[in-house]
């Protein structure tokens, strides 16, 4: 009977080790398992996903988020608005 009881103890330990390394490790197990699933899809192209791994691609595509279209805002001299009465804002960039 002791076999017994020291086999299921074991058993839950290796269960509950697996799910800790699962939790843990969440994001990077996923990445790997992602390529994995990717390198053994015969329909997956390569050159299709060069858009999500472009490293050089800018991470906001609009730099300027208060003035989307670029317009200039103070080019009408009679305009009242708050806006145009104030210097333009900076944009913050977040690293």
């Amino acid at each position: 009977m002791a076999a017994i009881t020291s086999a299921v103890i074991a058993i839950a330990g290796v269960i509950l080790g697996w799910i800790a390394i699962e939790i843990a490790c969440k994001p990077c197990l996923e990445k790997g398992r992602e390529a994995i699933d990717r390198s053994l899809n015969p329909d997956y192209d390569p050159d299709d996903d060069v858009l999500s791994n472009n490293i050089r691609a800018p991470l906001h595509p609009n730099p300027d988020p208060v003035n989307p279209n670029n317009d200039d805002v103070e080019s009408d001299p009679k305009s009242t608005s708050a806006a145009s009465s104030s210097s333009p804002p900076s944009v913050i960039k977040v690293v």
